[in-house]
């Protein structure tokens, strides 16, 4: 029988520590996604990324992860919120306040989708599931339906918007195109409530927006609108104009009698 020295069987039991060290961390490197190579971007993400690091990146750092006290991350919210908010010009922001407003956006639409795409394939999220700017064309009277049941709350019934608590209101949606009404449904921005597709199915979202984009030309549905305000003006006028008919009958009468 042969009998190895002590020094062979220390470096052999070097020689198998060491590639068990090497096996564990081949294993780690496969099953780590921090580890993984990343993809390489798309086209569209790349002219995203040109236009994140000239014009984002300061308030929401490098890679979307956020800066403490400017911006938050952006991993995780999907394309759908960043066209909504660089296609309303609410991003870039110039400050945080109770709610940022509407206003001339600083990139088109291209460059929303472009930026959209970057985000999107940083940390994935909710993505539009159409393409162009018109949604596939829904039931008007099932979205009026669903509009007054969810959004009228807030936006009013004419959905010209409407004021909240602490400074913050619901916007007028007269301006909103499909994509943005979309976006906004599917990611809740600022004070609304998020609207899953497990609350309104796509198929209800392109209801309520062919209800909406409706309202724009059809513009009293529901007959004399008296200024859009809802039904407390329609009630007061119907009361004020029939105290005034009914004054006028009970003095026809007794003037008859």
């Amino acid at each position: 029988m042969l009998t190895r020295s002590p020094a062979a069987r220390k470096v052999t039991a070097a020689l198998r520590m060491l590639a068990a060290l090497v096996l564990a961390g081949g294993i780690y490197t496969l099953i780590s996604p921090s580890a993984q190579a990343t993809a390489p971007l798309s086209a569209a993400a790349q002219e995203g990324k040109a236009l994140y690091d000239t014009s984002c990146i300061s308030c929401h750092g490098n890679n979307a992860q956020g800066v403490e006290g400017r911006g938050p991350s952006l991993l995780g919210v999907g394309s759908a919120a960043v066209e909504f908010q660089v296609e309303t010009g609410r991003m870039p922001a110039a400050r945080q306040e109770a709610q940022i407003e509407r206003k001339q956006p600083l990139f088109d639409d291209a460059e929303a989708r472009q930026l959209g795409a970057y985000i999107q394939e940083l940390g994935g999220g909710p993505e539009i599931p159409f393409a162009g700017q018109t949604a596939p064309a829904g039931d008007i009277a099932n979205g009026g339906k669903l509009f007054r049941v969810n959004c009228s709350s807030c936006h009013a019934f004419s959905g010209g918007g409407g004021a909240l608590s602490s400074g913050k209101y619901a916007p007028t949606l007269e301006l909103s195109t499909d994509r943005q009404l979309y976006a906004a449904m599917l990611t809740g921005p600022q004070n609304m409530p998020v609207f899953g597709d497990n609350q309104l199915t796509p198929e209800e979202k392109y209801d309520i927006i062919s209800y909406v984009q409706n309202l724009k030309s059809d513009v009293d549905p529901g007959g004399w609108g008296l200024g859009r305000f809802g039904p407390v003006t329609e009630g007061l006028a119907i009361f004020l104009f029939g105290m005034v008919a009914l004054a006028f009958a009970a003095l026809w009468i007794a003037g008859k009698s």
